[in-house]
């Protein structure tokens, strides 16, 4: 007909939701409970960042990035942070190859698409520092060559926030390269009770149980699919009005930079996709910033002695922020 409407069409996110929908199976066979954990590690594994987990030992933060790893058909290499640890160790280092009398690069563990720093606060500066460029920019330079990463790419790091002794802060420079900061929280009395019944009725078998749900090519197209889901102006707009807020809060000595507010956006653009919807919602910028900003900002001296914590500051904020009509 002449005048028949047309409309856009949409993009496809049926096959990305049931993916999700399988590795998050996939999980639950060993990990009790975290959903949460669960959510936001595929969240950042969509939006292409970089996840640091904080928990105390013994609450799974290990066991999730490993699981998650074997969920995918992708290479996993998993590198335990030391006081002894060296650039090198964890980036590569070049060989000399005696037969072609010439250096060859060797690469490290960062070379993989899922790379575990398993408490990544026990290294020193220097190696620490080893990883802002691999994070940011998803390459190596060493020797005058500069060595591109494969995608997908994303590293899990997890770090003890409890015991200090042998540990080295890491600087705000790396805290502001990951996407999120997930704390892993003790289980409740049902969860508990499911996690010893599990371990009694498959004790070593458990990790055989988790399978493969998705491949590295269907990884990069959904990356691809996120940048399409649309964000209206005015959710633009909320997102940047809450980041400003954190640089005028009085409670807190330092707010957050730009990259929080394109991390909230990315973010929030792959959590809608994996819920299958191709616009973004005010609830899901509200369900994102938490983890986005708290590690991200500094919390004043003299509210912190007052035991004021980056999570309660931030959530006021995000709370008595107006979304834009």
């Amino acid at each position: 007909m002449e005048n028949e409407i047309t409309f856009e069409s949409r993009i496809q996110l049926q096959e990305l939701q049931s993916s999700v929908k399988a590795v998050k199976a996939e999980l639950a066979k060993v990990i009790v409970g975290q959903k949460n954990v669960a959510n936001l590690l595929l969240t950042a594994l969509f939006a292409q960042g970089h996840v640091l987990l904080e928990g105390v030992p013994g609450v799974a933060k290990t066991i999730s990035a490993k699981l998650l790893a074997q969920t995918m058909e992708v290479d996993f290499k998993r590198v335990q942070f030391t006081p002894d640890l060296m650039p090198s160790d964890v980036l590569g280092t070049s060989i000399f190859n005696l037969k072609t009398s010439e250096f060859e690069f060797k690469k490290g563990p960062i070379f993989s698409n899922i790379v575990l720093a398993d408490e990544i606060n026990r290294a020193p500066a220097k190696t620490q520092a080893a990883l802002f460029e691999v994070m940011e920019e998803r390459q190596v330079s060493m020797d005058g060559n500069v060595y591109s990463l494969e995608a997908p790419y994303m590293i899990v790091a997890t770090q003890n926030p409890i015991e200090q002794e042998g540990t080295y802060r890491l600087p705000e420079a790396q805290l502001d390269r990951f996407l999120f900061k997930i704390n892993v929280e003790y289980p409740n009395l049902d969860e508990e009770i499911e996690i010893i019944s599990k371990e009694h009725q498959y004790a070593g078998e458990k990790m055989a149980q988790v399978l493969s749900s998705l491949t590295r090519e269907q990884i990069v197209k959904y990356q691809a699919l996120i940048s399409q889901v649309i964000v209206e102006e005015h959710l633009i707009q909320y997102i940047a009005q809450i980041v400003l807020n954190t640089r005028s809060n009085p409670f807190l000595y330092m707010g957050a930079s730009p990259r929080a507010s394109i991390a909230i956006l990315n973010a929030s653009k792959a959590y809608a996709a994996i819920n299958g919807r191709d616009f973004v919602t005010p609830d899901d910028i509200k369900y994102i910033a938490l983890p986005v900003l708290k590690h991200r900002v500094i919390v004043s001296p003299e509210r912190e002695m007052e035991g004021l914590s980056a999570d309660q500051i931030i959530g006021e904020i995000i709370q008595v922020t107006e979304i834009p009509k």
